[in-house]
């Protein structure tokens, strides 16, 4: 009888996690055993982590597909068979990029007691893996304006992804609509890490975890009823080496794999302290 063999989820990773020539995906010359799905699929990866790179180091308007193709060890060829051009490969690269952050930070969300601890934790792990990869901060936060109106409307529609962490949120008073007031917050983060990144300070991004969270919180809950509950908050135990964040299903829709509304919703009767709030008593 033979062993039963066990696979180990797949570990998907930021484009620009590593280099587009990196030995462990380089694809003999010649005929090839592997099937051409699976040859065209590690080109595209070699691409995009050598579009993020290349990107990063020379901008956005100054980066050519033949550097990317040379970064990449792929011919220009291949490249377009792959992508009509430089924007669209960008764009691949910044959605593919993004839905990992976007599932990573479902994914801490949902694991969290309370809506509170939940936003705090998305907000680590944000930070934690722009931090990890600056090459991918840099292309994907920075350059992003320098795609033009595509690169505007890619950044507005990911944007308003973040409502989902917001979902249990109560009307606020003064006929403040509720959206508006998390888009606002979603465009503050945003700004800050921008400002962040493009001062060169991506490694510094994990300090801005208590400034954030609080900012996050303030809104709907008041900034003392805020800072009180972040206070009371207990720091996480750090996850084992053997066992990294993981995606399990990669080709879904993020905004499907861990719905942080409805882990809201199902948290609710859990502790009702943190994920439903009473709006007369926000302080605002």
């Amino acid at each position: 009888m033979k062993p039963e063999i066990v696979r180990k989820p797949e570990v998907v990773l930021l484009p620009g996690a590593r280099t587009g020539r990196d030995p462990a995906r380089s694809i003999k010359r010649g005929p090839s055993r592997l099937p051409p799905d699976v040859v065209a699929a590690t080109q595209r990866e070699r691409l995009l982590d050598g579009l993020v790179h290349t990107v990063a180091q020379h901008g956005y308007q100054h980066a050519t597909v033949s550097d990317i193709c040379r970064a990449a060890g792929v011919t220009r060829p291949v490249f377009y068979e792959l992508f009509t051009g430089k924007e669209d490969a960008f764009l691949a690269a910044h959605r593919h990029g993004t839905g990992v952050v976007i599932r990573r930070m479902a994914a801490a969300f949902a694991a969290a007691p309370d809506w509170c601890t939940g936003i705090r934790e998305a907000l680590r792990s944000m930070l934690g893996l722009l931090a990890g990869v600056p090459a991918f901060a840099t292309m994907a936060v920075i350059e992003l304006d320098a795609v033009g109106p595509a690169g505007r409307r890619e950044r507005e529609q990911l944007l308003t992804r973040f409502r989902g962490f917001f979902a249990e949120v109560p009307q606020l008073p003064g006929g403040v609509a509720k959206n508006a007031m998390v888009d606002a917050v979603v465009g503050g983060v945003y700004s800050t890490l921008q400002r962040c990144i493009d001062a060169g300070r991506t490694a510094q991004l994990p300090d801005l975890l208590p400034t954030l969270s609080l900012f996050c919180l303030a809104p709907f809950l008041g900034p003392a009823e805020a800072a009180r509950r972040l206070s009371a908050v207990p720091a996480p135990d750090p996850a084992p080496a053997s066992a990294p964040p993981t995606d399990q299903d990669p080709g879904a829709d993020p905004a499907q794999a861990s719905d942080p509304a409805q882990a809201d919703h199902r948290r609710a009767d859990d502790d009702p302290s943190c994920t439903r709030i009473d709006p007369p008593n926000t302080g605002q």
